[in-house]
């Protein structure tokens, strides 16, 4: 990533994932990285439901700063709870788990872990959105906790790139719509909808988080704004 110093430091939070762990493999392959730091509930002992757990985590990283954060968590299916297709099959417990690991998992990914980034050069932190969470782009209705628990997300990310800028005036953060990954999480939804493999997917968020040049911006892998 050129926008990352030589020996860039970077940690990717949901690495056991498939777009988390393409992620990493790319990093790895950076002829400026330094460290890639891989995080997930079965790697480093993060669990999104328990904040103890990402505060640990994220003490663990004290002494250099990071460079680049990848929060690569999220969930569409929970608990065998797929999306709803109307109102009529809102259920709050399940609402409630959506927003527990789609919003509030990475607000504590940002409390904890976005304070730690590089004061003195470029950083970067980025967020999986999804496209879905765009209230203005919402054209077809249905999936309503996973819709706003992203929107959710989105707000989070957007908040917290006006905080970081007053302490971290070079950190540029962002949501990012990774596009429909080849991954367990979507394969059942994907129907016609074009699919791109998660490697794939992983070098074009990278590829986007290199190119940003202002924060708190809502995108897509191809780096173009998407609505709010």
């Amino acid at each position: 990533m050129q926008s990352l110093p030589i020996g860039f430091r970077a940690v990717v939070i949901g690495a056991s994932g498939g777009i988390g762990s393409a992620i990493c493999r790319h990093l790895r392959a950076q002829l400026n990285v330094g460290d890639v730091v891989a995080l997930s509930r079965s790697s480093g002992g993060l669990d999104l439901r328990d904040e103890g757990t990402v505060a640990a985590a994220a003490e663990k990283l004290s002494g250099k700063a990071l460079d680049l954060i990848v929060c690569a968590t999220g969930a569409l299916t929970i608990d065998g709870r797929g999306p709803e297709k109307s109102l009529r099959e809102i259920d709050p417990d399940a609402m409630l788990r959506q927003f527990h690991i789609n919003a509030v998992g990475p607000a504590l990914v940002a409390k904890h872990f976005l304070p730690r980034l590089n004061r003195q050069s470029r950083s970067t932190a980025i967020f999986l959105s999804a496209r879905v969470g765009s209230i203005g782009d919402n054209r077809l209705g249905g999936w309503i906790s996973y819709r706003s628990s992203k929107a959710a997300l989105n707000q989070i990310v957007r908040t917290a790139s006006i905080e970081l800028s007053r302490t971290h005036p070079q950190a540029v953060i962002a949501a990012i719509h990774p596009g429909t990954v080849q991954t367990g999480l979507s394969a059942p939804y994907s129907g016609k909808h074009p699919t791109v493999s998660a490697d794939d997917a992983a070098a074009a968020i990278l590829q986007a988080a290199d190119c940003l040049n202002e924060t708190g911006k809502f995108i897509a892998f191809d780096g173009k704004s998407i609505e709010w």
